[in-house]
């Protein structure tokens, strides 16, 4: 019997997104899963064929090429021709597009690492974290959703706990060998996808796999000093494996949320600080805040102006498995006040027509103007 569409298998359509086949998946095993329907012989195929379908198509790989070729893309030879390339006496089937698709990709992070193991996929995880968390570092925990070992047959994939058996057609070595011409060509064994190994009588469950769906909740430690992109590895908390074959390993990757007083630049932090004129005409103390949470003092000498900087060493972000904090730039920004008192406008009044005669009170300005006489007496001659 010609098996069922994917997509129709989970009810989703074509261009579901993954979290959309997440749904629908979850739905129906929570259905059809054979603990539920104990009466219901039927269940357990459908339990199945939902994880069959739901395996490709969780995958971006698998279910791009799942798109392309269908069902073909998993079968040997493309369509399941027996013969092609003198591998008739081992099995049936050449190479097979799932064969080229596995070797050329294969899983996540550097694929299967042999299939004759069975090990389980590698998982990723994208984390979302702010700036102090970067700085002073996070215990958090965190749910991925992933598989487990099937508690119904204790991870061999046999009815009962049942062990598999030695595969017939490889005798236990998961790969096949072919003469081709002068050539030896050696490939897996399409009977026990690698695994050396075979289920007569497969667990209801989890449909011969030795794993079934489940979310995990793991306790993640991030160090004071990550930066942004850096991947924390948890070995054995990805995918279990196949049979009771060892599981992958888990990946999280961090990002470093904006925040809104500091820019980060590797172990330096810089933030923009308003500084009144009358602060930076006369000069004087301002209260700064810093990535620890505490606020330090900074002294503004006389005629400070917008874009001045101030140096504040150790006051940066935590290095990486490092005692050593970067620095703190802070860089001026002269506010011009607004919404003055009569008498605060008649002050400043009284500060302009006194005037700067000799250029020292406005140098900035004063140099600017003079090299506007230059230029204009430099175009009229």
């Amino acid at each position: 019997m010609s098996k069922r569409d994917y997509y129709e298998v989970l009810g989703a359509e074509r261009g579901a997104s993954a979290d959309e086949l997440k749904k629908a998946y979850r739905k129906l095993a929570m259905q059809y899963h054979p603990d539920r329907n104990p009466d219901n012989p039927d269940a357990a195929d459908k339990f199945k064929e939902l994880n069959e379908a739901y395996d490709v198509l969780k995958d971006e790989q698998k279910r791009a090429a799942y798109d392309r070729f269908g069902h073909a893309a998993f079968e040997n030879g493309m369509g399941g021709g027996r013969g092609q390339g003198g591998f008739s006496d081992f099995g049936g089937g050449g190479g097979g597009f799932s064969d080229l698709f596995e070797e050329m990709f294969g899983d996540f992070m550097g694929g299967r690492r042999g299939a004759a193991t069975g090990r389980g996929n590698d998982l990723r995880f994208n984390m979302d974290i702010s700036l102090e968390d970067a700085f002073a570092g996070k215990s958090t925990t965190i749910t991925v959703p992933s598989s487990a070992s099937c508690e119904s047959c204790k991870g061999t994939g046999g009815k009962d706990g049942a062990q598999p058996t030695t595969c017939g057609t490889c005798h236990g070595h998961g790969k096949v060998r072919a003469q081709q011409g002068f050539f030896t060509i050696e490939r897996t064994c399409p009977t026990c996808q690698g695994m050396g190994k075979v289920i007569k009588d497969p667990c209801r469950v989890c449909g011969g796999q030795g794993r079934v769906r489940k979310d995990k909740t793991l306790q993640v430690t991030i160090p004071a000093g990550v930066e942004e992109g850096t991947r924390i590895r948890l070995s054995g908390e990805g995918e279990a494996g196949a049979r009771g074959a060892p599981a992958g390993d888990l990946y999280i990757f961090l990002s470093i949320k904006p925040h809104r007083i500091f820019q980060r630049d590797g172990a330096n932090i810089y933030c923009r600080v308003p500084i009144p004129m009358t602060t930076a005409a006369l000069g004087g103390v301002i209260d700064v805040p810093t990535i620890d949470g505490s606020m330090t003092k900074v002294t503004i000498p006389p005629g400070s102006q917008s874009g001045n900087q101030f140096r504040l060493k150790s006051k940066g972000m935590s290095v990486l498995r490092s005692p050593a904090r970067g620095d703190m730039f802070i860089q001026a920004m002269v506010e011009t006040p607004v919404n003055l008192t009569a008498r605060q406008q008649e002050l400043l009044k009284e500060f302009d027509a006194a005037g700067d005669t000799d250029g020292k009170h406005n140098p900035e300005s004063e140099g600017f103007f003079a090299k506007v006489k230059e230029l204009w007496k430099d175009l009229t001659e």
